[in-house]
């Protein structure tokens, strides 16, 4: 028996009691499901950890690792290679398994976990045994127990002995899925992405919306906003788009509004319309990118008067946040680049030269029913557009 797998640790999975089953079923489906087009997989439990075992050959491992990565719901993993529960077998096999590893770093150590109690070893003794057999192989290596460059893992278990080396940090979080879905409102900028993926590690299957003006916006951010979608999908997976027309609705804005309230009234339209979608697609909540005082309309004033449409929660991630933090995890999900391409989205349409920042919301309920929306509403709503997007993986 010589084989390799990777060793996935749950994270908050573990602590939810009589419920834990359910979100294990949820992590499984998830891995089965993004490492399927690399070929067959086993996936299996036991003693708090889940076992990937490729069970055809050829199968790319590297991407398999990649892939796993992204999967929210994963802690911790690693790939281990399995092998008798045998001394001279698990250090002559630790030996060749880690001369990948070994020979470029300058300390490691090695720590045994030993929960099959009948192996005739204890852990110290494993740890001395090993680490001596690396030494020798290795003689350029030292030992530092307390900073290594390398830590060397010997797990003995149920089914084999189990040697790895250095955890990979997983996405952590709750599998997709398990908290319900929401819809979350993207544009073309930095923040909503982060807000779609912040929202996603916390369980949310996610459906989007974004809203487009033609001639006033161009195919080109439309593609610029399905990209970043596709990006965010890696680590959601597929996401429900649905694009919706609003040129007519931000010409009415213009023809028909004071000019101070243009964006005001034009966010709590798009709340109406995303509340029409969400009650259709049975989805529980909207996700917005909004960071408090950022820009005129994310004031508190603001907030308040677009949420007064709202009658489903709104959840904003980033509300908090300071755009270095927005940009740190744009980066860390590769949208950044492309959120910054210089294609505008329909909120720079019609942008106000002195916008609101403490709006009254009387007054701005009274602007916007100066004009009935309700016909030009339904018309977006008939006449949006739903795709499936999805990572190329």
């Amino acid at each position: 028996m010589k084989k390799e797998v990777i060793m996935i640790k749950n994270g908050e999975i573990a602590l939810k009691g009589l419920n834990r089953k359910t979100f294990e079923d949820a992590l499984v489906k998830n891995i089965k499901w993004r490492l399927k087009s690399l070929g067959k997989f086993s996936v299996t439990r036991a003693q708090s950890t889940m076992y990937i075992e490729p069970m055809e050959e050829g199968i790319d491992f590297d991407e398999a690792v990649e892939r796993l990565g992204k999967i929210f719901g994963i802690a911790a993993f690693t790939r281990a290679l399995v092998t008798e529960k045998e001394l001279d077998t698990i250090k002559r096999d630790a030996v060749s398994y880690l001369e990948d590893i070994l020979p470029y770093a300058k300390t490691f150590k090695v720590t045994a976990k030993r929960s099959d109690k009948q192996f005739p070893l204890k852990s110290p003794e494993i740890q001395q045994e090993l680490g001596g057999t690396l030494l020798r192989a290795y003689p350029h290596l030292r030992v530092d127990v307390h900073n290594p460059e390398i830590t060397v893992t010997i797990e003995i278990r149920d089914f084999g002995a189990y040697i790895h080396a250095n955890q990979l940090p997983g996405a952590g979080g709750m599998p997709v899925g398990t908290s319900g879905k929401a819809l979350v409102m993207i544009s073309g900028g930095i923040d909503s992405p982060v807000a779609a993926y912040m929202m996603a590690k916390r369980g949310l299957e996610l459906h989007a919306i974004h809203f487009v003006s033609p001639p006033y916006t161009s195919d080109r951010a439309l593609e610029k906003v399905e990209t970043l979608c596709e990006k965010v999908s890696e680590y959601s997976g597929r996401i429900h788009f649905h694009c919706v027309p609003f040129t007519e609705i931000q010409e009415a804005i213009r023809d028909h509004c004071p000019e101070e309230y243009f964006t005001i009234i034009m966010r709590r339209l798009m709340m109406e319309i995303s509340m029409e979608i969400a009650r259709k697609n049975d989805l529980k909540a909207l996700i917005t990118g909004e960071s408090l005082a950022q820009v005129a309309s994310q004031t508190i004033g603001a907030i308040a008067c677009t949420d007064e449409v709202c009658t489903i929660p709104v959840f904003r991630p980033l509300i908090g946040m300071d755009k270095n933090e927005i940009v740190e995890i744009a980066r860390k999900i590769d949208t950044f680049e492309t959120s910054i391409l210089p294609y505008e989205d329909c909120c720079t349409v019609f942008t106000p030269r002195h916008p609101k920042t403490k709006p009254d919301v009387e007054k701005v309920r009274e602007a916007q029913n100066a004009f009935d929306f309700a016909p030009l509403l339904q018309k977006a709503i008939e006449e949006t557009q739903v795709k499936q997007i999805r990572s190329l993986s």
